[in-house]
């Protein structure tokens, strides 16, 4: 019982404390061109659609940022692969994403490249019908996000970018072109 008491007042006295290393908070609000592929095919195929997500955008430091997410993608079959033949083979997928990850970015005004990476999850659909792979899940998968971008503007405030997903459980990764703007919130913390 005096372990757990210790426990209570260390996190409540953790709570109040003014030290904390999160510079600036902010929403970052994405949208884009959604794309699917198998990671193993025959014929050259990307399957389309749509691509949604928020981001909460806590800054440690002007060159590094967190970024927990919430996101959709939305992507079906046209039966051709890229050369416009017909083909049996896709990747789609109709999933939720959720996760964390961290970017680096150079602090330069105006134009601002940065890289990203971390772990998340994908909630949905999923389907991978290649010659090597039949693959027809629903449920809960992981996967890995990796984003490269330029965030624009004199405070940086537009982001423009490929977002991939890397979800190897279903033999496929997603991605979306995405355009982006960063809105600043109440930075007093």
């Amino acid at each position: 019982m005096r372990k757990i008491l210790v426990l209570i007042i260390i996190v409540l006295i953790s709570n109040s404390a003014k030290a904390q290393f999160i510079k600036e908070k902010a929403i970052n609000a994405q949208i884009g061109y959604g794309l699917s592929a198998p990671s193993n095919s025959v014929d050259e195929i990307v399957n389309d659609g749509f691509f949604a997500q928020g981001e909460l955008v806590l800054k440690i430091a002007s060159w590094v940022e967190l970024r927990p997410y919430v996101g959709f993608i939305f992507t079906n079959s046209n039966g051709k692969d890229l050369n416009d033949n017909p083909t049996e083979e896709k990747a789609e997928s109709k999933a939720l994403l959720l996760g964390g990850k961290a970017r680096l970015r150079a602090p330069i005004p105006w134009v601002a490249p940065y890289v990203e990476i971390g772990i998340g999850t994908s909630i949905g659909k999923f389907e991978t019908f290649t010659a090597f792979d039949t693959i027809d899940k629903s449920g809960i998968i992981y996967h890995i996000p990796f984003s490269l971008g330029l965030e624009l503007g004199k405070n940086n405030n537009v982001d423009v970018g490929l977002a991939y997903y890397f979800q190897p459980s279903v033999e496929q990764y997603v991605g979306a072109l995405t355009v982006g703007i960063t809105f600043p919130l109440n930075n007093r913390i």
